[in-house]
């Protein structure tokens, strides 16, 4: 991953279904197993990626002030969502969408149930943001995260 690149700003965590999140970089690429698994039970990866500079206020992004303690919370809460491999944390190998993101394989179980937003929700609550006890969808979060900040 280009971390050191001179435009690299930020660098974005999700955590998803393995066979989902790997199997369907864009929805026109979709199969019916990584779907099934990701409305049943799959194991879970993280996908990093890195971003330029993200031009705020946005219709797609939505930023926060967090204090220090809260910052290193949240590093703590991604990292230990990552599975190291005998001591390391490694990508998987050839999973990346392109050249600036990896891959990794993750702690959990993915369902439809507890999904991404979950996840995102549960990493906010650890940067001390407020959000509702269940964040299924996106609108969900994000409107947990407008009625309680």
């Amino acid at each position: 991953m280009p971390v050191a690149h001179p435009d690299a700003r930020w660098l974005v965590f999700g955590w998803g279904g393995r066979a989902f999140y790997i199997e369907t970089p864009v929805w026109s690429e979709l199969k019916p197993v990584p779907l099934i698994k990701g409305l049943t039970l799959d194991r879970s990866v993280i996908h990093a990626d890195v971003a330029g500079e993200i031009v705020e206020p946005s219709d797609h992004v939505v930023g926060f002030e967090i204090g220090t303690d809260e910052y290193q919370r949240l590093l703590s809460f991604i990292e230990e969502s990552f599975t190291p491999m005998d001591g390391r944390i490694e990508a998987i190998p050839d999973t990346a969408y392109g050249q600036n993101d990896r891959f990794f394989e993750a702690n959990g179980w993915f369902s439809a149930v507890v999904g991404c937003n979950t996840w995102a929700a549960k990493a906010l609550r650890e940067a001390g943001l407020r959000t509702g006890w269940w964040n299924p969808l996106p609108v969900s979060l994000s409107a947990s995260l407008t009625l309680y900040n």
